[in-house]
């Protein structure tokens, strides 16, 4: 495949950041996108919302249907997917992308929080997954493509905030356990995570964090759209890294996804 024209992608948290730029990527070939999100109207602190990411997609070339989804609740992510087959007919691939972070230690982490992050990322993840995965059988080329870190049991990654490494560990749990659960069936589940930090909205309310020695979420979605158009039968059980992927595509010179070209990167939470 060289293209995701008439693809069906259902995107979690779609609204804006890295899942609205794998969106736009995938429209840019005349995708249709199911757009998801908890994002009815503007907040007060993050732009975008699921109809303002529907509006670019459609500009952009492909369709889009919004929808407004909790991840956590079943009921209302099974209602999606419904939906998504009703409106296109099926669904080709799905992108585990929404996610809560919260970097506290154990003793400053309030169970609320603690649960939203094992909800949204854990069991969001594998919900999602588990709505898909009948109509996925029935696709093409089959993808699941979530977007979480290498696994690394090593404490240094547990220490500084056990919660959320917890939480974003049992995403690429999944990707580790239905890759070879769904292999025989030819459904593609892999991982993907950016090398460096990455400036989305979502960045500047984490403290300390400098958007300028990052990348343009860009990046991942060109790594995305090249993962999602190989074989699902041949790429599957990966745990990607984005600038890996382009320069197995032969795309080495990255400086137009730089924030500043002359700032320092800085690497992404989960790897050395």
């Amino acid at each position: 495949m060289s293209s995701l024209a008439g693809k069906t992608v259902f995107i979690s948290g779609a609204s804006r950041g890295i899942g609205l730029a794998i969106a736009l990527r995938a429209a840019r070939d005349g995708a249709n996108i199911v757009v998801t999100g908890k994002t009815a109207t503007p907040h007060a602190k993050l732009p975008g919302t699921v109809y303002t990411a529907a509006a670019e997609i459609e500009a952009t070339g492909g369709k889009a249907l919004p929808i407004i989804l909790d991840i956590r609740f079943e009921d209302q992510v099974y209602g999606a997917v419904t939906q998504a087959v009703q409106r296109f007919g099926g669904i080709d691939i799905l992108i585990n992308n929404a996610s809560a972070i919260s970097l506290t230690g154990t003793l400053e982490t309030p169970m609320k929080r603690f649960d939203l992050m094992m909800g949204i990322n854990l069991r969001g993840t594998f919900l999602c997954s588990q709505a898909c995965l009948p109509h996925l059988a029935k696709a093409v080329n089959p993808h699941i493509l979530t977007l979480s870190p290498p696994l690394d049991m090593r404490a240094k990654w547990f220490a500084p905030h056990t919660a959320y490494t917890i939480a974003k560990y049992g995403m690429s749990m999944c990707v580790l356990g239905m890759a070879e659960e769904f292999r025989n069936a030819g459904i593609a589940v892999n991982a993907l995570w950016p090398r460096t930090i990455i400036a989305t909205a979502a960045l500047q309310i984490i403290l300390g964090a400098d958007p300028e020695r990052g990348r343009k979420p860009e990046i991942v979605a060109d790594a995305a759209w090249h993962i999602l158009t190989q074989n699902s039968r041949d790429t599957t059980g990966n745990f990607f890294i984005d600038e890996d992927v382009l320069a197995a595509a032969g795309i080495t010179n990255l400086s137009q996804y730089a924030v500043a070209l002359s700032a320092s990167l800085k690497s992404d939470l989960f790897l050395d």
